[in-house]
């Protein structure tokens, strides 16, 4: 028998488990890509310029990107700072690769002898293609909501940081500037990067959070922008509005976490009863037979 096809089609499908679990995979964040998310003025690079998967990408986005069905989250993208052409070039390749692999995996079939009707593996194709495109978009929307999660402790400490900045008679656009330059992760690179393109473009700085939060889609940034656009007045009543934010932005994330733990416990919880339930079934096993053979 030639192994050939067999070995063609289990390389295939074994490429495609591969390239699934990698997507499925969290990789850690790029300190590069970050430095580059937090520039002061954004320009968009030549093609030239562009890697060879972006630049693919892209090329198929602009053929394929108008399709039903098709779409790019820009906002989640932009977050963990990877580009839409490489992006839809993943979509296209997991698409094509199950599409391909009903078909690879029916050869050894058919040099057995075993006739299948054409439509099993198309259907089978089809399938795994539809399931395949949209794992990119759930891999994406995790990750981004792990790095919103991320941000949003990050801007708990940086609320404390402005409130002390405040209390210490600093100006509103010095505190933000100074809390924001204690930080090194890549929540306070993001704040770093807005304050600085404020500054040079001579634009209040809370516009600049403002503008912040509606180009990553980061909610927990409209309070600080709207308690700092009130703080030229009086900074008592400003520490006090920060301090009680912080608290109740604690409090949310705290809650998050506890209700995210006692999912993960009732997730545990499932598999253990499952395994009771069969020891049980094994345990009674040969005294039910016993019973139904006498």
């Amino acid at each position: 028998m030639n192994l050939l096809p067999m070995v063609l089609a289990g390389g295939a499908v074994g490429a495609g488990v591969a390239l699934l679990v990698r997507e499925l995979l969290q990789p850690q964040p790029a300190l590069a890509a970050a430095l580059e998310r937090t520039a002061p003025v954004r320009l968009a690079l030549p093609e030239s310029e562009l890697d060879r998967d972006e630049v693919w990408g892209r090329w198929l986005l602009a053929r394929l990107g108008h399709l039903p069905g098709v779409r790019i989250p820009a906002k989640n993208l932009a977050l963990l700072g990877q580009g839409p052409g490489r992006f839809m070039l993943i979509k296209t390749a997991l698409a094509a690769l199950g599409l391909l692999c009903p078909v690879l995996v029916t050869i050894p079939w058919i040099i057995a002898g075993v006739s299948l009707p054409f439509y099993v593996p198309a259907v089978v194709g089809l399938a795994a293609a539809g399931l395949l495109f949209i794992t990119p978009d759930l891999a994406v929307r995790d990750q981004a909501k792990r790095a919103r999660e991320e941000f949003a402790h990050a801007a708990a400490a940086y609320l404390d940081l402005v409130a002390l900045k405040r209390a210490a008679d600093a100006g509103p656009a010095e505190a933000l500037e100074k809390a924001a330059a204690v930080g090194r992760g890549w929540p306070f690179l993001y704040l770093q990067g807005a304050l600085r393109r404020a500054r040079l473009e001579k634009i209040p700085p809370w516009q600049a959070l403002t503008d912040l939060k509606d180009e990553y889609d980061l909610p927990v940034l409209d309070d600080v922008a709207d308690i700092m656009r009130g703080s030229a007045t009086d900074g008592a009543a400003v520490y006090q509005a920060l301090k009680a934010r912080t608290k109740a932005l604690n409090t949310e994330l705290l809650a998050t976490q506890a209700a995210e733990a006692n999912t993960a416990s009732e997730k545990m919880t499932a598999p253990g009863a499952l395994l009771a339930v069969l020891v049980m079934l094994l345990m009674a096993f040969p005294a039910v037979i016993r019973m139904l053979t006498v």
